[in-house]
């Protein structure tokens, strides 16, 4: 069947402008949304259609200003970087051959309307690409959208799965949504559900407003009070689908391109790759190749800047796979064989679920060739599963393999595998590859790390999924229950791809020393003391924490009965719409913040903004704070307790957080509160058991003494030199005193400061923590820098050097880039400048912490009188025999405080008691 391509060029530009960074070339021109659609355009081309047309909106006025004069009024006028890309747009757009179509008094919706409609009568097949919603109206059999930006396309089904509605509703779904963009006047409060509810039930909106009478509440009203103006907004959002066009379908074919103009223009807006596709093609042809060229599409942005922009993959890497199903001796020995001498083994478990203490294995999967891969079942018990080779008879075979540190393996978050082989009674050894550490290091933030990310991302591969072969939601079977064809074909990829991405990836990390160090020094070696940490658990005392469930229940009663009194009647503090009507409604305090649907907000930030006010949102956030702790751990954590090993077993995230952070969760370690009472009686249930103790080892204010160390300030070395209170040094040094004349106000000033700097508190959050007025905030930091020079002038090279290359690094050379330094919206480029001078701290301390933990487990091995056991923040906690206190309490201090060397010490502070509160 022919093929017709409508490309919305109006949307595709204004999405451009807006989705790229504002780049420019050499001479300053803006090219950042010419560069968004001239790949989208050659990617059209690449698609080889039929017929195909590039439709733009005319200058002037159109038929629906006619209809209603306030018809787009509200929109601001087109920024002059965007107006200054449309004529180089369109030349580039006609010198690559494609028809453009321009009609004045109508839009380019109405254009492609017509021309879809015409094709769709011919049996053409008509593909619109644009991302504007409006277009949806047109989706039919025949007819579909696809968003280029998003490599998404929207059929009759995508239509109703995206609005709720069928295509043919759209028209009424947006008459009665509106479109603000536009001007176009809906119901007013009338969003996309409640439009979509409306016409499930009454069909069309002829329906809906013949039954507005039926319909009750604020909404209801609204919707009768807009029955007025409902068929004008129909008719404003109707797409014309018989406008006159000079040209027909058929005569949309691709003209001859001009090639010279079109290096000319590449040229001129540096374009690299458009080039490089021009020199092939000329190059095939015999012609000259293009002379020297510029350095980069993204002329302004220097190419380290942006390493997840890689070049197309090698096809070996994205080509299909070659996977064996494992069933008999014969075929294991060979596979066992190719382990024996491989250079690097990829592996992967397949398990009957994801809690790693909980799972049990199903299969193995290996690969160690690209492309070639296996999978040997273990336990498919589905009714009429074949026969399978012995769990423990093939675990036995494989355990020299995996315990032999001289042969290199390599897996995808092999920590969760590592877990599952240790129920084996394996301890593998020899990791010395993970692709999903390995694109953490080469970029945080450029992708999720999980492994269908990284294949799509660094392959070009789509994988098979998880849900294409288990299904999902309630109807989900375990891994045990697939069949083995389906098996292999899912879980030998996995062992494939890994070994692909590792591929793909290490040559970037080898490319970058300090980023390959870190690899190889910090994240790999870290994985096998987390995995431990993770094995052993944490022992709590499940009687305690339903003590303190209790004693929680009893004061969020009596705070519930304390915010009845202020409320003046009583109310359910739980839910936001009653707390809603009596703070705004009844009690009239401010509203300082607002929900994205316009309401007074009451979420957390919105009631600290006003406890000043009145004491009831005070309760509530007490009230509230109770009730997480209660849901979150001491409801929670008693349930969690391993029934093997009667333990509880966090899970540690080592991709996760772009600074280099360890996170955790199930359950979330680092978010339980130590600046409360009941936060920290919840540690009083981690304890140890008995003829044991629990050691809590803490760094002491390690990110300050990191911007001591990265900012070489003298006044802020010499406080730390000197060890006494540094926050006491800092108030002496700002406020001209002598130590001992600083005041608790003075202190707790320099303290705030000492801190907010690095997470680049303004004077407005300074003033707002201490609870002093600005202009006086404004004095303590001006004062601050004054006496502190050397720490302005590193947060101020911080922000030049992260603008400069995109990223900043850590002590170590971990790179954290920062997407969002050019961004047009302030608000979001203040906050990448807050994190590119917070983030070599953080991520360094980060460093620091996993140095010292390889350097303690390394001590520890061997030793059966203490067990590392939960890393949080900046803390190590242990459980320790009591004869051997001393002796592990010296090592550990000794290692943590070595984990780095500073241009001031690093100190470390140790406790033991019977619980993990009591040591500190």
């Amino acid at each position: 069947m022919a093929k017709l391509i409508l490309i919305d060029g109006s949307s595709y530009l204004y999405r451009a402008f807006h989705a790229l960074p504002p780049l420019s070339n050499a001479q300053g021109e803006p090219t950042g949304a010419l560069f968004g659609v001239v790949n989208m355009l050659r990617s059209t081309l690449k698609a080889k259609p039929d017929y195909l047309a590039f439709v733009s909106d005319a200058s002037g006025p159109t038929f629906r200003n006619a209809l209603y004069d306030q018809y787009k009024a509200n929109r601001p006028p087109m920024p002059d970087d965007l107006r200054a890309q449309i004529e180089p747009m369109l030349a580039i757009v006609g010198a690559l051959g494609f028809p453009i179509l321009r009609v004045p008094g109508v839009e380019a919706d109405d254009v492609i309307g017509t021309l879809a409609t015409q094709a769709h009568a011919l049996g053409i097949e008509v593909l619109i690409s644009t991302g504007d919603k409006d277009l949806a109206q047109l989706v039919r059999p025949g007819i579909d959208l696809i968003n280029t930006m998003t490599n998404t396309t929207t059929d009759t089904a995508g239509v109703m799965e995206k609005f709720g509605v069928k295509p043919e509703q759209i028209i009424d779904y947006l008459s009665l949504t509106g479109d603000t963009v536009d001007n176009v006047p809906g119901v007013t409060k009338c969003g996309p559900k409640t439009a979509a509810k409306w016409l499930a039930e009454y069909g069309t909106l002829d329906g809906v407003m013949a039954h507005a009478d039926k319909i009750g509440g604020k909404i209801g009203e609204y919707l009768r009070e807009a029955l007025p103006r409902l068929p004008l907004s129909r008719e404003l959002v109707t797409i014309k689908l018989d406008v006159p066009l000079d040209q027909s379908v058929t005569e949309l074919t691709q003209r001859d391109r001009h090639l010279e103009q079109l290096r000319e223009l590449f040229t001129r807006y540096e374009f690299k790759a458009a080039l490089k596709d021009l020199d092939a093609e000329a190059a095939t042809a015999g012609a000259p190749p293009t002379p020297a060229q510029p350095p980069a599409d993204a002329a302004s942005v220097p190419a380290e800047r942006t390493p997840s922009s890689l070049a197309p993959p090698n096809e070996s890497l994205s080509a299909p796979g070659s996977y064996e199903l494992v069933t008999t001796q014969a075929q294991f020995d060979h596979w066992l064989q190719q382990l024996q001498t491989a250079e690097l083994i990829a592996f992967d478990t397949e398990t009957t679920g994801i809690d790693a203490m909980q799972a049990d294995i199903v299969g193995l999967s290996f690969a160690v060739e690209i492309g070639k891969a296996c999978y040997i079942p273990l336990a498919h018990d589905y009714p009429g599963a074949p026969a399978q080779l012995a769990r423990d008879q093939v675990l036995a075979a494989l355990k020299p393999i995996f315990e032999d540190a001289s042969k290199p393996k390599l897996g995808q978050h092999a920590k969760y595998d590592i877990n599952i082989l240790s129920h084996y009674g394996i301890r593998v050894q020899g990791l010395k590859h993970d692709s999903m550490l390995e694109s953490y290091v080469w970029n945080a933030t450029a992708t999720r790390h999980d492994m269908d990310s990284l294949a799509k991302k660094y392959l070009g591969y789509e994988t098979i999924k998880f849900e294409q072969v288990a299904g999902k939601g309630a109807k989900q079977i375990s891994f045990s229950q697939v069949d083995l064809d389906t098996a292999c074909r899912y879980a030998a990829e996995d062992a494939d791809i890994t070994l692909r991405l590792h591929h793909a990836l290490w040559p970037l990390l080898e490319s970058v020393p300090p980023l390959r160090k870190v690899y190889e020094d910090i994240e790999i070696p870290v994985v096998p003391v987390l995995a431990g940490m993770e094995q052993h658990g944490v022992l709590i005392d499940v009687t305690t924490l339903r003590l303190q469930s209790q004693q929680l229940g009893k004061r969020m009663l009596e705070l519930q009965q304390q915010a009845w009194g202020l409320a003046g009647r009583e109310f359910n503090l739980d839910s936001p719409k009653q707390l809603q009507a009596i703070l705004f409604d009844e009690l009239n305090l401010p509203v300082k913040l607002k929900t994205p649907t316009g309401q007074p907000s009451t979420n957390e930030e919105a009631l600290e903004a006003i406890a000043d006010a009145h004491e009831l949102p005070r309760v509530i956030l007490d009230y509230r704070g109770l009730a997480k702790l209660r849901s979150t751990y001491t409801d929670k954590l008693p349930g969690m307790v391993n029934p093997r090993t009667g333990r509880v077993h966090t899970s540690y995230h080592q991709g996760a957080v772009a600074t280099g952070r360890i996170s955790s969760s199930d359950p979330n370690l680092q978010n339980i509160p130590v600046r409360t009472e009941e936060g920290r009686r919840i540690r009083q249930a981690f304890v140890a058991p008995a003829g044991w103790q629990v050691m809590a080892a803490d760094y002491s204010q390690i990110e300050l003494r990191i911007m001591a160390h990265l900012s070489g300030d003298e006044g802020l070395l010499r406080a730390f030199h000197e060890g006494g209170d540094v926050h006491r040094a800092t108030a002496a040094e700002v406020f001209g005193l002598p130590p001992e004349q600083v005041t608790t106000n003075q202190r707790r000033a320099a303290k705030a400061i000492n801190f907010g700097l690095m997470y680049g508190m303004s004077a407005f959050g300074l003033a707002r923590q201490l609870g002093v007025d600005r202009g006086e905030a404004s004095d303590y930091m001006a004062r601050y820098f004054a006496r502190y020079p050397g720490v302005h002038a590193f947060m101020e090279a911080t922000r030049t050097q992260a603008h400069r290359d995109g990223y900043v690094e850590t002590i170590f050379g971990r790179r954290l880039y920062l997407e969002n330094l050019t961004s047009r919206n302030q608000a979001h480029r203040a906050g990448a400048e807050r994190a590119a001078v917070n983030a070599p701290m953080q991520g360094s301390a980060a460093d620091i912490i996993k140095r010292a933990m390889i350097a303690v487990a390394d001590w520890l091995k061997g030793r059966d009188d203490a067990r590392m056991l939960m890393q949080v923040h900046d803390e190590l906690v242990f459980e320790v025999r009591e004869d051997a206190i001393d002796i592990v309490r010296s090592a550990v201090i000794e290692r943590m405080s070595g984990a780095a060397t500073l241009a001031v010490p690093l100190l470390v502070e140790a406790g033991v008691g019977a619980n993990w509160d009591e040591a500190h």
